[in-house]
């Protein structure tokens, strides 16, 4: 990774990690997130993963247009510190921790 991947990687940890933060007191289920990215092709690259308890808890944030909200967050976010992102919604995808035991079960 070079010198320049890491500043930007320390960068996206403290605005996910508040981004986090938030999210975890705003949306029901909601336990953590996670985030990929492949610096050749940064920022197109990027996905932030947000990861929920339940499918039905997922399905009621899906179904309650949060994914807005917390994709302007995400957006607002990452412009502050210089990353524009012109589609949001490729970038964040979703799963559950219910999907996860299954996979594993």
């Amino acid at each position: 990774m070079r010198k320049s991947d890491k500043k930007i990687e320390n960068q996206l940890r403290i605005v996910l990690t508040d981004i986090c933060e938030t999210t975890l007191k705003n949306f029901n289920g909601f336990e953590w997130l996670a985030h990929n990215v492949n610096y050749s092709h940064f920022p197109n690259s990027l996905k932030v993963i947000c990861v929920f308890d339940t499918n039905d808890n997922l399905s009621r944030f899906i179904k309650s247009n949060s994914c807005r909200e917390l994709g302007t967050l995400v957006q607002k976010k990452f412009f502050n510190i210089g990353i524009n992102l012109k589609n949001i919604t490729h970038h964040i995808s979703y799963d559950t921790e219910e999907n996860g035991h299954k996979k594993q079960g």
